[in-house]
This record gives C-alpha cells, structure tokens and sequence, in this order.
C-alpha cells in the first residue's frame, strides 16, 4: 500500500482521463442539441433510412469525442508550453523542483471531469466546472511554484499568464465572430 501512496507515476493518467471525461461530457450534451436539431429540420428520419437510431447516436458521439478530444488536447499542450515558459522567465528554479510540485495539480481536472461527466445536460454546467477547475488550478499552480519565485517573479507569472489566456480567447473569439459576421452577410435574404 505504501508503494501507491509515494509512486509519483500513480496519477501522471489524470491529464489523459480528465481530457477524455470533458470531451465525454461536451460530446453526450452535443449530441443530445444535434439530433434535436436534425429532427427539428426533417433531415434525421432520412438518416434512419441509412442508419439506426442507435447508430446514428453512436457514430455522432464518436465523432464529437474525437473533435473535443483535439480540442482539449491542445488546449493542454498549450497551458504546459504557457506554465513551462513563465517559469523559465521568472523562476529561479534550475532543477526543474517547481514542475515536480506542479504535477500533483492534475487532480484538480481530473475531480472536475466527473463532476462535468455529472452534469452534461448543462453546457453552462460543464463550461462552469471547467472555468472553477482552471481558476482552482491556477491557484495552486501559484501557490506551489511561489517559493522558488520573488514577489516580482509572481506577479510577473500571473501577468504573463493572464495576459497570453487573454489574447488567445479574444482572438479566437473574434476570429469566430468575423466568420460568423460573414456567413451571415452571404446569406440570400
């Protein structure tokens, strides 16, 4: 029992099981939309000809896995670049012990995966529970990395993340509003 309790590989599955449970829970409560909108639109029962029901379903939740899974993915490829990058602009940690500290953090979204795993039919649920395990985790990142930093290591690690997360969201959310401005000018009225 022992040997569990100080492995530090027992928990190094919890990125993989915390990404595969939110993609999980976007892909059931996505689905569930999609085929509403497709019976809404008449175009589901011409599916049934080709396909069962229950295949229709499988097919679309295997499909939205794997979309939400690259998704999510590469959001962690990022985020790690991001963490690993301040710490090498503002720690004075050579040895790589404020990654060490860090690891054990991946707790935070693996408990946040099955609470987002319990409520899929809320896509304000689920985004919710993803946001309060970020901020969770940004907390301890912080706090965990602290010691090896000066209060103008901190601040700076904070500011550096903050404002890099912030340029990514606005920019992807304006990319996606000006393609959506777009698609919408095209259409025939």
């Amino acid at each position: 029992m022992n040997f569990f309790m100080r492995n530090p590989y027992l928990t190094s599955y919890f990125p993989l099981l915390s990404i595969i449970m939110f993609s999980l829970a976007l892909s059931l409560r996505t689905e569930i939309e999609l085929v509403s909108m497709l019976k809404n639109a008449g175009i589901y029962d011409g599916m049934l000809e080709f396909f069962s029901d229950t295949g229709i379903k499988l097919s679309l939740l295997a499909l939205l896995m794997v979309v939400y899974f690259m998704v999510f993915a590469a959001l962690k490829l990022i985020a790690d670049t991001i963490n690993e990058v301040s710490l090498l602009l503002f720690s004075g940690d050579h040895e790589g012990e404020s990654l060490k500290l860090i690891r054990k953090g991946s707790v935070i979204y693996f408990v946040g995966g099955i609470a987002a795993l319990a409520s899929f039919f809320s896509f304000i649920g689920i985004g919710a529970i993803l946001l309060l395990a970020t901020m969770v985790y940004f907390i301890y990142f912080v706090y965990k990395i602290s010691p090896n930093l000066t209060f103008a290591g901190v601040f700076g690690t904070v500011f550096f993340q903050v404002i890099l997360w912030s340029t990514l969201v606005l920019g992807v959310v304006y990319l996606a509003v000006k393609v959506y401005n777009s698609l919408i000018a095209s259409l025939p009225l």
